[in-house]
């Protein structure tokens, strides 16, 4: 695009004026080398690692954060970024490289979107082990509740299950303990919807009583006596 700044721009040097007519100009290619000894790591390497990061990182990622994790800097490191953007630069292509918020970015393409759309109005699938629904109890009526705690009471990790509930959305983080500094999960709307729940003061009664702040505390000392005799 005219006039579009290009955070790559400070890198590119001038192509050479004397390259060949029959000389592929493949932003792939080995770079040539003029350090001695020092191995020359290959465009397609690099641009492969460039590929990457962007593809997991869930923000863009600046040139900055590109050359700390690859190693590359200067002309090397903007060809490599080039090289991806190429790959990438059919408007008619289901993946486009972008440069949004000071980074770059993947995105899906325009001639995709209906597509893609259909995809996110898909029901999400609910379906939810007894470890999970056991995990989802502890937190509705202790929350916000650490990992260490629920694990205290179920007697059992909870890393893998509390990470699940959190990709179906049904539980969040909600701080850190000011005793611990670990992290506090509570319950979604998500969960609440799913339950048919209005807020998390219809929970069901425990025992016939309605749980105040006390009767919380209350109740979480009795999980953690169950749990020591079970152990």
């Amino acid at each position: 695009m005219e006039g579009r700044e290009d955070m790559t721009e400070q890198f590119l040097s001038d192509e050479p004026e004397d390259r060949s007519a029959d000389e592929p100009d493949d932003s792939f290619a080995e770079e040539s080398d003029d350090r001695g000894d020092e191995p020359v790591r290959e465009i397609t390497e690099l641009a492969r690692d460039i590929e990457a990061v962007i593809f997991i990182s869930p923000e863009p990622v600046s040139l900055e954060t590109l050359a700390e994790v690859t190693e590359a800097e200067g002309e090397e490191l903007a060809h490599a970024v080039e090289a991806v953007r190429e790959k990438y630069s059919d408007p008619e292509g289901g993946i486009v490289f972008t440069e949004v918020a000071g980074g770059y970015t993947f995105r899906t393409g325009d001639l995709a979107r209906e597509a893609v759309e259909r995809f996110c109005r898909r029901p999400v699938d609910y379906s939810l082990s007894p470890a999970a629904m056991e995990t989802l109890a502890i937190v509705a009526y202790l929350q916000p509740v650490s990992r260490p705690e629920i694990a205290r009471i179920r007697g059992v990790g909870a890393d893998t299950v509390v990470a699940t509930l959190l990709d179906k959305g049904l539980l969040m983080e909600d701080g850190r303990s000011e005793e611990t500094g670990a992290l506090l999960y509570r319950v979604t709307t998500a969960f609440e919807k799913l339950f048919g729940l209005p807020g998390p003061e219809a929970l069901p009664a425990l025992d016939g009583f309605e749980a105040s702040a006390g009767d919380v505390e209350e109740l979480r000392e009795k999980l953690y006596l169950a749990a020591e005799k079970r152990a």
